[in-house]
């Protein structure tokens, strides 16, 4: 088997399900419980903050764990428009968020704010210069991906958000580092950015577990309300196995982090050199991209065709973001891409278990899917 769809989900580190394994059965009390064993379960948690703040270059107290990036990214911006919502009316965002992102935002524009969106370029680059331009004295909210999840195009957030409060200083920063974390390098407490958002599954954590990275002073409110736990920005009890499994994983992302990299830049270079050898086929993915994802569209052969074809040969892509459902590509669509291009999208990604000869399958399969195909449809 051949998997490379690693944008959409990883494999479950083995080292991250026993560590979750053991905290079910040793570790099971309720984290909030005044006895020893809940003392520990609370131990576990605390730690595990610790490890993610690490990682994320902040303090573990700005560490909120949250069920999946997508909560993450409803608690940030839901709360950071309510707390705003006295002075302010509008949002900026780019064109091509994750849904829980672009979604929310169109919730925050019927509850009476405007939204201002900002289409990246036909290479998938959003400029932040113009970004921060449309940022003005109502502006309660900044939204944007660190790394695009369908072409793996990464913005310079942390001067994005330089920009944005020079223009004003109270809007708020929020920026989806789901597809950035375990593969960019980030201090976040150097950085003027409010929130953050991590997901655990991928990089090789169960899901079901996230993160969020709120900014100590930051004011934002809470749209769940329950028991209080975690700061009562995500009430109800902390799923402790996999806040544990999560640390572990990020802990493994983060060891020989270099040498990851440049692994999986090798491969990632050789296949873009494969594939632009390969006539039909054109690359969607700025060259600037980061090399976990590469986006590509074979001439005149449907993505779902090619996509059923590689999985006969146990090779496993995507056509973009697992969370469309075969919808057109949202990314390629704000990119202006003519359909044609858009409707023979192909997304790879990788993580640091890829290998060359995964590559080298799915260049085989490929060469052999358009020649057969092609002869079908002669």
């Amino acid at each position: 088997m051949h998997y490379l769809d690693n944008a959409a989900t990883t494999c479950v580190a083995q080292s991250a399900a026993d560590v979750a394994d053991e905290v079910l059965r040793v570790h099971f009390a309720n984290p909030s419980s005044l006895y020893g064993i809940g003392a520990k379960s609370e131990l576990v948690i605390k730690k595990a903050r610790e490890t993610v703040a690490h990682s994320l270059g902040c303090t573990a107290a700005e560490i909120t764990f949250t069920s999946c990036g997508s909560e993450g990214n409803n608690i940030a911006i839901q709360g950071a428009c309510a707390a705003r919502k006295a002075w302010a009316n509008n949002i900026v965002v780019t064109g091509y968020e994750h849904p829980s992102v672009q979604n929310t935002v169109v919730a925050m524009r019927e509850n009476g704010f405007d939204v201002t969106v900002i289409y990246p370029d036909e290479n998938g680059i959003v400029s932040i210069e113009e970004m921060a331009a449309a940022v003005n004295a109502k502006t309660a909210l900044v939204a944007a991906m660190h790394v695009n999840n369908e072409i793996g195009a990464a913005l310079d957030v942390a001067r994005l958000a330089a920009l944005v409060k020079e223009k004003n200083r109270r809007t708020a920063v929020h920026i989806d580092g789901v597809q950035a974390w375990g593969k960019l390098k980030i201090k976040l407490a150097d950085t003027q950015i409010d929130t953050y958002t991590v997901s655990g599954h991928k990089i090789h954590a169960p899901k079901g577990i996230g993160a969020l990275y709120i900014r100590k002073g930051f004011h934002i409110l809470p749209y769940m309300h329950g028991g209080g736990q975690e700061r009562g920005l995500r009430p109800g009890t902390e799923n402790t196995a996999y806040i544990a499994a999560m640390a572990k994983a990020c802990e493994l992302a983060q060891a020989d982090f270099k040498q990851k990299c440049e692994k999986i830049a090798a491969i990632s270079s050789a296949l873009r050199a494969q594939l632009e050898a390969i006539e039909g086929v054109t690359l969607n993915s700025p060259k600037s991209a980061l090399p976990d994802i590469i986006n590509f569209s074979v001439e005149n052969i449907k993505s779902e065709t090619m996509l059923h074809f590689l999985e006969s040969n146990e090779i496993y892509v995507s056509s973009g973001s697992a969370c469309s459902k075969g919808e057109a590509s949202h990314t390629l669509s704000a990119m202006k891409l003519p359909k044609t291009r858009i409707d023979t999208a192909i997304r790879v990604s990788f993580s640091y278990d890829s290998t060359a000869a995964d590559t080298d399958a799915l260049i085989a399969a490929l060469k052999e899917g358009i020649a057969t195909i092609a002869k079908i449809r002669r």
